[in-house]
């Protein structure tokens, strides 16, 4: 009984802190778009999506549409994007630049 109280502690530990990580990512949104040039409005709606902005990115609540989708919709409103992030995954150069394909 003695040799499990350390693999207990342990566990409650890592329960304890994985809730703060997910929160950590609610809290900045699902989705973050950082736009070239600053955008002129602090909010924008893509279809059903709000999108806050500030400190040059713009953030969203997970959205149905498929992250491409999403990224190609702020880039038609915000206009050209330098990063864009869906769940804390970062789009690669290639897919930057197809959804750039879309930017106003």
């Amino acid at each position: 009984m003695i040799r499990l109280l350390p693999v207990a502690a342990v566990a409650a530990a890592t329960l304890a802190l994985a809730p703060a990580a997910s929160f950590a990512q609610t809290a900045r949104g699902y989705y973050a778009a950082t736009p070239v040039t600053a955008p002129e409005k602090a909010s924008l709606v893509t279809r059903t999506t709000v999108w806050k902005c500030g400190e040059g990115v713009c953030t969203a609540a997970k959205a149905t549409s498929r992250d491409a989708i999403m990224c190609e919709l702020v880039a038609g409103e915000v206009g050209k994007l330098s990063a864009f992030t869906a769940n804390g995954k970062e789009f690669d150069a290639a897919s930057l630049e197809k959804c750039n394909a879309r930017a106003r």
